[in-house]
């Protein structure tokens, strides 16, 4: 079975954190959140319990590792030692990384977006020197790296990060009215 990793730091983007993790226990995977403490507060001020915290975490475990958005939740991700090695044990054993937002700045730290195409919050690519920017990407696919916009993309990212997780995200899309929403939005039916 495939096993995910959610990190949380203070300030993180509630969005963007909680709707990988939602999608992917529908996708019944194994999802930890893992945090900086046992309890962990947003952006927005809500607290959401972990399932681990960092210090006890084995990231050699997971097939994929999530970094949220949000300020200063991507800046307290981004100087976190434990959360750069695991990073970059991650990239160095094929694994995947995804980051939404702010959340490149911290793939950017690793040294993970050397090379590789991505997208991010408008204005946070200022805070990266690698890799090639797409201002337009709703979420960039590069190899094992997996990037997206923003809180509103929450979704689309985690489908995708479905498919890179070799599970057909097409139920999930269908069952939760993605699509329904994707065709009024395209028709302007709303």
């Amino acid at each position: 079975m495939k096993k995910i990793a959610v990190i949380f730091a203070s300030g993180f983007e509630e969005i963007e954190a909680l709707t990988p993790v939602d999608v992917f226990r529908r996708a019944e995977l194994d999802v930890d959140m893992v945090g900086f403490a046992s309890e962990v507060t947003g952006a927005h001020d809500i607290t959401v319990k972990m399932n681990i915290i960092i210090e006890e975490a084995d990231f050699s475990q997971y097939d994929l590792i999530i970094i949220p958005g949000g300020m200063p939740g991507a800046t307290n991700l981004r100087d976190n030692p434990l959360v750069i090695e695991g990073l970059r044990a991650a990239a160095s054993a094929g694994k995947k990384t995804a980051a939404i937002c702010a959340g490149p700045i911290v793939l950017e730290e690793a040294g993970l977006l050397e090379d590789k195409h991505f997208t991010n919050f408008p204005g946070f690519e200022q805070e990266i020197s690698g890799g090639t920017h797409h201002q337009d990407g709703i979420v960039v696919v590069d190899g094992n790296v997996v990037t997206s916009r923003g809180a509103a993309t929450a979704l689309e990212f985690s489908y995708q990060l479905l498919d890179e997780m070799g599970i057909d995200s097409t139920e999930f899309r269908e069952g939760m009215q993605y699509n329904k929403l994707i065709e009024q939005v395209k028709s302007n039916t709303i």
